[in-house]
């Protein structure tokens, strides 16, 4: 299959390519740099030149393809609205190139809003109010109708393995500047984590062969503890781990004070029956132990 993918060069992405291609597949990926461009040559893919911003360039990979595995999103917390109708411009423009053909349409979306105050399945409908990232999964879903295969894949907020950029990283960073590694209130929520080559495979799995509508979960942990996570950060930065009020929360934490609250443990139960789906690589806290997040 030759799989259009969109955030080829991102942190998922990276790990996507080796998946795809070593599991008989071609990659064609969407490069808005020389930079990106070149990564994606030396890991063996070819190049779309475009940008989430240039529907064009997306029509024509999607149309060049036999299936998309759509993961690129403007992670700008300050015009978030913004980066999701972004996000609904380039999912329309890949339906279009692919409606009528039945070929898979895979898109990244997230846990977070599903169905607070309890664990997470793959049956359970975000609020588009609190994930506004839902708006995009609802808007891919109902490709089914003009003959596409869309699959939503949610991941975990915490999707963990050496380089990454997201909150785990921001965590750290944040007790390094507050000279505190700091949890909100009891810090009993509970966040769910997977390693990014498991999240590759379950987005290849995805492609090959999840029915039309489906919606997966990638989560290897169900829910790690935010005290733990912080008792951890703070031990490896020889920090003092300590409670921070909710109150007190966006200005310890900035923007990832929100998320850092929320309570979201998830299952994948359903996902692993579909699809054979099972993660083999190391969990959040063994990443955490290996040390690679606290390096310079």
């Amino acid at each position: 299959m030759r799989v259009f993918v969109t955030g080829a060069s991102g942190f998922i992405g990276s790990a996507l390519i080796p998946e795809l291609l070593g599991n008989g597949h071609q990659v064609l990926g969407l490069a808005r740099s020389d930079t990106a461009a070149s990564a994606l040559e030396a890991a063996g893919a070819q190049v779309q030149r475009g940008s989430l911003d240039d529907p064009q360039s997306l029509r024509a990979g999607a149309g060049a393809a036999d299936g998309v595995i759509h993961l690129a999103f403007k992670h700008d917390f300050s015009d978030f609205v913004g980066a999701v109708d972004t996000d609904q411009q380039a999912i329309a423009a890949l339906g279009e190139a692919l409606a009528g053909t039945g070929r898979p349409l895979v898109i990244a979306s997230g846990i977070l809003g599903a169905a607070p105050g309890r664990t997470v399945t793959e049956q359970d409908v975000p609020d588009p109010a609190i994930n506004l990232r839902a708006r995009s999964a609802h808007q891919t879903l109902a490709l089914e109708a003009r003959g596409v295969r869309p699959v939503v894949v949610r991941l975990s907020p915490t999707v963990h393995d050496l380089n990454d950029p997201g909150f785990v990283r921001t965590l750290v960073e944040v007790a390094r500047r507050q000279g505190v590694s700091g949890y909100i209130a009891g810090g009993q929520n509970r966040w769910p984590a997977v390693h990014r080559q498991d999240a590759a495979r379950l987005f290849r799995l995805a492609l090959e062969s999840a029915p039309a509508g489906s919606v997966l979960h990638a989560v290897a942990e169900e829910g790690i503890a935010a005290h733990e996570i912080a008792a951890t950060i703070g031990r490896h930065l020889h920090l003092p781990v300590q409670s921070i009020s909710t109150d007190d929360a966006a200005a310890h934490f900035g923007w990832i004070g929100r998320f850092f609250s929320a309570d979201a443990p998830a299952s994948s139960a359903q996902t692993r029956a579909a699809l054979g789906w099972e993660p083999i690589h190391r969990g959040l806290m063994d990443d955490l132990e290996h040390g690679d997040y606290f390096r310079p």
